[in-house]
């Protein structure tokens, strides 16, 4: 009975040191993800280039693609730009990034603690979500922006398709 004992308690002793040697979205999550790419119209091009101005991919709508969450250095979150364009039409961009996902906040109090949080987790690129999952661009036609018997034309677009460089020449006009 002894010897039993024994062993149950070696055995149990190696699953708890196992356990402190993972972290939870490292145990839960993947390195990389799948984003997908719609556009209306479709067929346009995309081009996806990362941080370090190194292009990813480069391919037509409609698409996915997966991409790396980290550069592999410590809180190395990756950042992706993304440029939709088509022939008679505006170019969009987007932009996705990687954030802190639940398994790497909430699953570390149960299973990684500390060890997950600042040593595990911050290096897999497990603790990442990729933001937006999902990229749908609507390109409004490049004509839509030109005068028309001496008037401008207005195209309404949602603040997160701006482009970043135009963002500060805006005006709220409520």
């Amino acid at each position: 009975m002894k010897r039993c004992w024994k062993k149950f308690a070696a055995a149990f002793m190696v699953v708890i040191f196992s356990i402190t040697l993972t972290s939870c979205a490292t145990i839960m999550g993947d390195k990389s993800q799948t984003i997908g790419l719609k556009s209306t119209p479709g067929g346009a091009t995309v081009k996806i280039v990362d941080e370090n101005s190194s292009e990813v991919f480069v391919g037509e709508t409609p698409t996915t693609v997966t991409l790396e969450k980290s550069d592999g250095s410590y809180w190395g979150g990756k950042r992706y730009s993304i440029e939709v364009t088509k022939t008679g039409y505006e170019t969009m961009h987007f932009e996705v990034k990687a954030t802190a996902n639940g398994w790497y906040l909430f699953g570390n109090l149960l299973f990684g603690g500390i060890i997950g949080w600042f040593i595990i987790d911050p290096f897999s690129g497990a603790m990442y979500n990729l933001t937006p999952e999902q990229i749908e661009a609507t390109l409004p036609d490049a004509s839509t922006m030109l005068e028309e018997n001496g008037q401008r034309t207005l195209s309404i677009v949602l603040v997160e398709n701006v482009p970043q460089e135009l963002l500060p020449m805006m005006k709220r006009l409520n």
